[in-house]
This record gives structure tokens, C-alpha cells and sequence, in this order.
């Protein structure tokens, strides 16, 4: 199996489920052990389930989402430090009335599944506008808890 090829096939149903928000697209595209770093937490969102939680809320907060290039080559990854293949697509989009600029990276296991998923947005202002918002979507979800003290 080639493994590139397979990851391109993989980088290119994941934009388009993304593009068209098609939440169910995306499970056989994670591995069941994916990590997902957010610019948003400090350690990673773990497990498919956990993932797609967090994609079902992005989903939902994302305004006007759009992917404008794909690059593609090799990085190391962030768990065992080997060489994987990877994509990158820059995006940008809207939350909360605030213009993201961002890029997915995407690294693939010998399947050509996405293992390991890191996101970079800026600026700063839409960095914590995505926090917020993507925070309420968990908890609206139930996947982490309300802070203490909060309805």
C-alpha cells in the first residue's frame, strides 16, 4: 500500500467532509487512539470519541469555514517522534464575528489514517474567541464539565 497516496486520499475526504460539515464522514478518517492539539488546551483531545465530539461542536461554531491550499510532506509526530506523512491545509473562517486564520496539520498511521491532528489559528483575539466558544459546545454536549460556580 502506498502510504502517501493514501494519506492525500485521507487529507482530501476529511476538507470535504469539513467543507460540508458532514460529522459522520469523519470517523473512519481517525484512528481510535488520534490526538488532536488545540490551540485552545494545553494537552491533547484524545480518542476518536473525544475527537468527533470536539468536531461535532467545531462543526457547529466554525462560520463560513474554507480551505485555501494543501501542502504536503513528512513531520515528526508528537507522541514517538517518527517521521510521518502530513498535510497541511490553511483555513479561514469566522468565530463570533472574528476572522481565523488557520492551518490543520494532519499525520497518518500505514493506513492513511489521521493519528495525530494539530491546529494553529491566530490572532490571539480569535484564539480566545474560539476557547469560549468551543469550551460552551463541550459542556453544551456533555463532554467535559461546567466550571464550578457556572449554570
Amino acid at each position: 500500500m502506498d502510504t502517501v497516496n493514501t494519506a492525500t486520499e485521507t487529507a482530501a475526504r476529511f476538507r470535504t467532509a469539513v467543507e460540508q460539515r458532514d460529522h459522520s464522514a469523519l470517523e473512519e478518517l481517525f484512528t481510535e487512539d488520534i490526538r488532536l492539539y488545540s490551540p485552545v488546551k494545553f494537552t491533547p483531545f484524545e480518542g476518536r470519541p473525544m475527537v468527533l465530539g470536539l468536531f461535532g461542536v467545531l462543526l457547529r461554531i466554525f462560520e463560513d469555514l474554507r480551505y485555501v491550499g494543501h501542502f504536503e510532506g513528512a513531520a515528526e509526530t508528537a507522541v514517538d517522534g517518527e517521521e510521518a506523512p502530513s498535510v497541511i491545509l490553511p483555513f479561514r473562517a469566522t468565530v463570533d464575528g472574528r476572522q481565523i486564520h488557520g492551518i490543520d496539520l494532519l499525520q497518518f498511521d500505514e493506513q492513511g489514517r489521521v493519528k495525530e491532528f494539530t491546529v494553529m489559528v491566530r490572532p490571539q483575539s480569535a484564539v480566545q474567541a474560539l476557547g469560549q466558544a468551543v469550551l460552551a459546545g463541550l459542556v453544551a454536549d456533555g463532554l467535559v464539565p461546567a466550571a464550578p460556580g457556572t449554570p
